[in-house]
């Protein structure tokens, strides 16, 4: 069996495991990375920048937001049921974690809130196209810290898997590699492992999670996210923790046409957003298959809490629905809430794009001209839903919704037909947690012991956020991954250097 040597090994490319290997290297210790895939950055490459708070960016900005009132609301949010040293060191490190990556040669642009109800902490990339604030921005923070590694001596092993943990008297020693033809010892002082979750496996996400992946989840599939490292550390002892999808509702996109691997994203993003998707994120009546309202549509600007919503509801599906005259506000005037991601302010031509795109099998947007054309298309019930809609318009027309008090600027009625309707559902970006780590993210197991040598970082050890994702702090999960992974390429190499004994 081929031999490889090295003081740290790390499992797993993406932006834990790139942070790790630089902050490991940059303290003297050798570093050798493994990736099953055949270039770095993993999710990190779609995303748009990390959390950070007290950053030189955002004092420029005059944002005077305090580590203090972060972790507060950060720990207000998941009711202490985390783990709060954890958060602290992670909030603690984010703004130095900034300019670390801004010496590395990251230029950064915008410091946004992101949704609605958030506050400015998501530090967004500036791509090479020059608009922070795009998909795959980060990408060119992934490519940074890939050459900086290179320039310290990390080693990367492409195409190399981890299979199996080693372990000795308690302790990690190494891993097994796939080769090309044999299996590779790889002997090591510490492991970190840092795979970016189990969001690709359906069987982990049925087994771990609440839900059933293309049948009420829709979330993201990056290729290769299949819960391998989570897999090893609990073979080797380590303790559960967290494990769960970092929600996000998908909502007016068919949802059939979104299972896959995001590597078809732009098949999938032709099929499965037509150009009036952005109508149906907007503050509208939203009903649910018994044809009741069954939240203040005005926090659906926040796709955690919809999702949280929407998931109670039968068949885990709400609808969106507005009328025609709602279509043409959003075709002159504009959009309520403009997507910044998308550039898009004001959608041209909603009737004819909703129609094409039920004509070309979108089964999730829906035209009628009746409330009970609309109630057989989507299977909600007909006498509730005109009920639901009566109640709706009276609140519209007093400008008082007693039911969940929702602001008067976002009541608008239901009564010029045709009626559109969107589907709502339970999407998002991959899994949570796994793997339970301390806060000096070292693996322990489920009595909390250290299983010497063995670390983790990033989304396989993600479990801070309790039953859901803080997206009032936007840029978190980006933020935690580059943040644990520096705090463990510090932490193993400190525990590499140590006297043995």
């Amino acid at each position: 069996m081929p031999e490889l040597e090295t003081d740290i090994a790390i499992v797993g490319a993406g932006a834990a495991g790139l942070a790790a290997a630089i902050a490991a290297a940059e303290k003297g210790a050798r570093v050798a990375v493994f990736e099953k895939g055949a270039t770095t950055g993993g999710a990190a490459n779609m995303g748009m920048g990390p959390f950070a708070v007290e950053s030189k960016l955002q004092r420029m900005r005059n944002i005077g937001m305090t580590r203090e009132q972060a972790f507060k609301i950060f720990m207000d949010y998941t009711h202490w049921r985390v783990d709060a040293h954890l958060v602290s060191n992670f909030i603690n490190k984010s703004a130095d974690t900034i300019d670390w990556l801004e010496e590395m040669g990251v230029v950064w642009g915008a410091v946004e809130s992101y949704v609605r109800g958030s506050y400015p902490t998501h530090h967004q990339v500036t791509p090479p196209n020059g608009r922070p604030g795009t998909p795959m921005a980060a990408s060119a923070m992934v490519k940074c810290m890939t050459d900086r590694a290179k320039q310290l001596g990390v080693k990367f092993y492409f195409r190399k898997p981890a299979k199996q943990l080693l372990k000795e008297r308690g302790a990690i020693t190494g891993l097994l590699v796939e080769g090309e033809t044999d299996e590779i010892e790889v002997e090591a002082k510490a492991v970190i492992i840092a795979t970016g979750g189990f969001g690709a496996n359906p069987e982990m996400i049925k087994k771990h999670t609440p839900y059933e992946y293309g049948k009420d989840l829709f979330s993201m599939r990056v290729p290769g996210m299949v819960g391998d490292g989570i897999r090893m550390a609990w073979e080797a002892g380590a303790g559960s923790e967290g494990t769960n999808m970092e929600l996000a509702s998908v909502a007016g996109a068919d949802s059939r046409a979104m299972i896959g691997d995001v590597s078809d994203s732009a098949k999938m993003n032709a099929t499965a957003f037509c150009p009036a998707t952005p109508t149906f994120q907007q503050p509208n009546l939203m009903v649910n298959l018994l044809g009741e309202r069954f939240m203040d549509e005005e926090e659906m600007g926040n796709g955690t809490f919809l999702a949280n919503a929407v998931a109670r509801q039968r068949a885990r599906v709400g609808f969106v629905i507005y009328d025609a005259a709602t279509a043409r506000l959003y075709e002159n005037e504009g959009l309520d809430w403009p997507m910044a991601i998308s550039q898009t302010t004001k959608v041209p031509n909603i009737d004819a794009e909703i129609r094409k795109a039920v004509a070309d099998g979108n089964h999730d947007l829906f035209v009628a001209d009746s409330l009970d054309d609309l109630a057989a298309q989507t299977g909600i019930e007909a006498a509730a839903l005109k009920a639901t809609v009566e109640e709706y318009n009276t609140a519209c027309d007093t400008g008082r919704d007693d039911v969940f008090h929702k602001r008067t600027a976002y009541l608008r009625s239901l009564r010029e037909p045709p009626f559109y309707a969107g589907t709502v559902r339970p999407g998002g970006y991959g899994s949570l947690g796994g793997i339970k780590i301390n806060h000096r993210t070292e693996v322990v197991t489920k009595d909390q012991d250290v299983i010497p040598g063995l670390y983790a970082a990033g989304t396989d050890a993600c479990a801070i956020y309790a039953d859901s994702y803080v997206f009032v702090l936007p840029g978190n999960t980006m933020g935690f991954a580059l943040n644990s992974g520096r705090m463990a390429g510090e932490n193993a190499s400190d525990y590499v250097k140590a006297p043995a004994g």
